[in-house]
């Protein structure tokens, strides 16, 4: 049985989580309705850079500078790119409600998997049940059947596919850069990161103007969200395993359902409801397991 302050500490991190998930699901929204999603994005991280810049002029002392701890920061920095990359498109050609499940679904598979076999984590058997709801209500969600399905969701869906695999990739890597590099100042690098790699695209399309006029509210509001909502999950890995929180976040999915069924009217059956249903179950079940 956890101790008092163990329960305190985990309920800490369960909340952070939660509530990085929500933020999560509302820049996807605010991308999701944008013009350009490139353009978009970029901006955003532009934004969250200027918006946190104070912050990590702080954190900055507390760094360590050697080549470990620079080589998973660029490690981290690559990856982010690649997933700001590959997000874009995705959001290009997929709704919200099929590909946003499908990138968290991926990621929430992968991560548990790969914190047991190569972190040395132990999840016990209500850990795995939990997973398994959460897992097959993402998939429930994202209608993924590839025989019934015309090219272009096909393409959407091996894109959001790719997204999560990147997704688990730098979470991991994450996990331990933080171990190094203070929270702000990590978030801080791959902001930059996603900026320069969506730069060339983003300078080719000559949509900043437009997308700035049309979308600046969203852009700042995503800006802090984004990156404030992943500093939430930063902190939350600090005080619990990321194997174990990692799942929970994806408590933004529902929320990402729910958003694309209310406010871009995308069509949906009884079926996202009771995936959802899915998801939450397994989050609590998650969520009480214990390690």
């Amino acid at each position: 049985m956890e101790s008092a302050p163990n329960s305190i500490y985990f309920l800490t991190a369960l909340f952070l989580v939660l509530l990085s998930g929500f933020l999560h699901a509302l820049w996807n929204l605010f991308t999701k309705r944008s013009v350009k999603k490139d353009v978009f994005l970029w901006l955003c991280q532009w934004a969250g850079v200027i918006v946190y810049l104070p912050w990590v002029i702080l954190y900055i002392p507390q760094s360590v500078a050697d080549i470990k701890s620079y080589s998973l920061l660029f490690a981290s920095m690559i990856l982010h790119g690649i997933y700001v990359i590959l997000l874009a498109k995705t959001y290009s050609l997929g709704d919200l409600s099929q590909v946003y499940p499908i990138m968290r679904g991926t990621s929430l598979l992968l991560v548990p998997l790969i914190s047991v076999f190569f972190l040395g984590l132990h999840l016990g058997v209500v850990s795995w049940i939990g997973i398994s709801f959460i897992v097959s209500g993402i998939f429930f969600i994202s209608g993924a059947k590839f025989n019934k399905i015309s090219p272009r969701p096909k393409v959407a869906i091996l894109l959001a596919s790719s997204v999560g695999i990147c997704i688990a990739s730098y979470i991991l890597v994450d996990a331990i850069s933080i171990k190094y590099w203070p929270p702000f100042v990590l978030n801080e690098a791959t902001n930059l990161g996603n900026g320069l790699a969506l730069s060339f695209s983003v300078f080719r399309s000559r949509a900043i103007r437009n997308e700035w006029k049309i979308n600046w509210k969203t852009v700042l509001l995503g800006g802090i969200f984004a990156q404030g909502g992943y500093l939430l999950f930063l902190y939350a890995v600090t005080i619990a395993p990321v194997g174990q929180l990692a799942p929970m976040r994806e408590i933004g999915t529902v929320f990402g359902t729910m958003f694309g069924i209310v406010i871009l009217k995308e069509k949906q059956g009884k079926s996202r409801i009771i995936a959802s249903i899915l998801i939450a179950t397994g989050i609590i079940i998650l969520g009480f397991s214990g390690r």
